[in-house]
């Protein structure tokens, strides 16, 4: 089913739709792997799960593409597949989207990506696209119902939030359908943005992403490439559980689901949850959430 069909459905009927997110497999993991947490993740009944790609699809796209389907085909659950632009040129994306739709994707997330870095093998390789609403349109006329990033303290890249939401207006003029928020860690900073965009005429679905930080690393990784907010009550449980992993990752999850609570008190569009492949975290989103 098309995501901004779920969107729809939802709404009239009073509810705010979830979704997952999971990555393919890379490093230790293994498709084994990733076939069990797409099926565990699968059976606490998301209204999606969005499957990420490595910068340019470079490395997993094939994959990215495969999970999305299975997900399809054997646990029946709409699917929304990454695909990044950064590294890519005309003819690449022509190849990627040959390649989704020859997997019976419909849904993608049109996104920019990371920079290579100089140990990258994409570090250099000639792009022809420089920001994601450039791809938009041939996504669209491929048949895909087409989503896009949000961020609500603003792209790391972007001198201000009001320059993040110009870019946001231009991917929805270009034809996209809904959005998914970067994570944060701050409700604030997600209710100050859905302001801003509703009065800068952002029409389509946004649904606010969450991710659960499990360990010291973890957030301090997701700062630095996102420039999220860490703010005081996150600070001191890292202070708390700083000798503690183990309660860390559990208050960490906790706090996470008092995030998801209070943005659907607050009626939110959508709610995304950035599970880390974990089925644990699912399992506490949705119950904190009732569902």
């Amino acid at each position: 089913m098309h995501v901004d069909d779920i969107f729809t459905k939802a709404h009239a009927a009073g509810k705010i739709p979830v979704s997952f997110e999971m990555f393919p497999p890379k490093g230790e993991l293994t498709l084994d792997k990733a076939h069990d947490a797409a099926k565990k993740l699968s059976a606490y009944g998301p209204d999606f799960i969005s499957v990420t790609c490595s910068a340019g699809g470079g490395g997993n796209f094939t994959q990215t593409a495969a999970i999305a389907s299975m997900l399809e085909s054997e646990f029946n659950v709409s699917s929304v597949a990454h695909l990044t632009c950064i590294s890519l040129t005309q003819e690449g994306l022509k190849e990627r989207i040959a390649q989704y739709k020859a997997a019976g994707v419909e849904n993608v997330l049109a996104l920019r990506g990371d920079r290579p870095t100089k140990d990258s093998p994409l570090y250099g390789a000639p792009s022809d696209f420089s920001f994601a609403a450039q791809i938009i349109p041939a996504l669209i006329e491929a048949g895909f119902c087409v989503g896009g990033a949000a961020y609500p303290e603003g792209h790391i890249e972007c001198e201000s939030l009001e320059t993040s939401i110009e870019h946001l207006k231009l991917k929805q003029d270009a034809g996209a359908s809904f959005f998914v928020t970067q994570l944060f860690f701050d409700n604030e900073y997600c209710y100050r943005f859905l302001d801003l965009a509703e009065k800068s005429g952002i029409t389509v679905p946004i649904t606010c992403g969450i991710m659960p930080f499990v360990s010291k690393q973890q957030i301090t990784r997701m700062v630095l490439m996102c420039g999220a907010s860490l703010p005081s009550p996150v600070i001191k449980l890292l202070a708390k559980y700083d000798d503690d992993p183990a309660s860390l990752a559990q208050a960490g999850i906790d706090y996470a689901c008092r995030q998801l609570q209070d943005l659907k008190e607050h009626g939110v569009d959508g709610l995304h949850v950035y599970t880390m492949n974990r089925p644990s975290v699912a399992s506490a989103a949705m119950q904190a959430l009732g569902r």
